[in-house]
């Protein structure tokens, strides 16, 4: 039996948030690719809805970087290019070094031992192939310190850059080589924090975890398809 598609018929009170995760979900799935232009009549339709809560929907997945709106030429899904890539990187690693310093003094040995053992099921998730399992424990890991901040804005915005560039739509496999330097590092800032020195942390955070130019000959292995479909 095929599996169902996240397009099927709505009804709900808050159509714009349910339109907005609809297609969020359809494009994670690649039910919307990259490049394509939505029909914006099919989707009304298919949802049972009018094109007012579709329409605010999209602003918002426009405002987030995941479609572009253009009056004559309607509503395409945003093709992620180099320059994003390397934009993203650069915002998330400011970001996210940022958080550690700010709330270097509120990471507590307990906190600590939970990243460890993010950490430990990452390098688990590795030796097993558990694609899942490696992508929630790294995110966990690293909301062990973004937690801590009271900037919610800041946290959505990291967020949505993440979801940008692993959901758009999200990889089923592991690429070893990666996922293996990936987690030596989240060891090593572990390491440091572990000995209180929360400044060389932040700077593998920002200098080698989240930097283009240290990772790029992961990247382009990563979103080959992108690239080449990007030109």
């Amino acid at each position: 039996m095929p599996a169902r598609s996240v397009l099927s018929p709505i009804t709900t009170t808050s159509l714009r948030e349910r339109v907005y995760d609809i297609l969020r979900e359809a494009l994670d799935r690649a039910e919307l690719s990259p490049g394509e232009t939505i029909d914006l009549n099919a989707v009304c339709r298919t949802l049972g809805v009018s094109k007012t809560p579709l329409r605010e929907a999209l602003l918002r997945l426009e405002a987030e970087g995941f479609v572009t709106i253009k009056p004559r030429s309607g509503v395409k899904v945003t093709t992620l290019r180099e320059g994003d890539i390397r934009n993203l990187y650069q915002m998330i690693g400011a970001l996210e070094s940022s958080v550690l310093l700010q709330e270097s003094d509120r990471i507590s040995g307990e906190r600590i031992a939970v990243m460890r053992r993010c950490h430990d099921a990452m390098d688990s998730a590795i030796k097993s192939g558990d694609f899942e399992l490696y992508y929630s424990a790294n995110l966990a890991l690293q909301d062990g310190y973004l937690a801590l901040s009271a900037n919610t804005e800041l946290k959505r915005h990291v967020q949505v850059m993440k979801q940008r560039l692993y959901d758009f739509p999200k990889k089923k496999d592991l690429l070893i080589e990666w996922e293996a330097s990936t987690t030596k590092e989240h060891g090593a800032i572990i390491g440091h924090l572990e000995q209180g020195d929360a400044v060389t942390a932040a700077e593998i955070v920002r200098d080698v975890h989240w930097s283009f130019r240290v990772q790029e000959r992961f990247i382009r292995i990563y979103y080959r398809d992108e690239l080449e479909s990007a030109g």
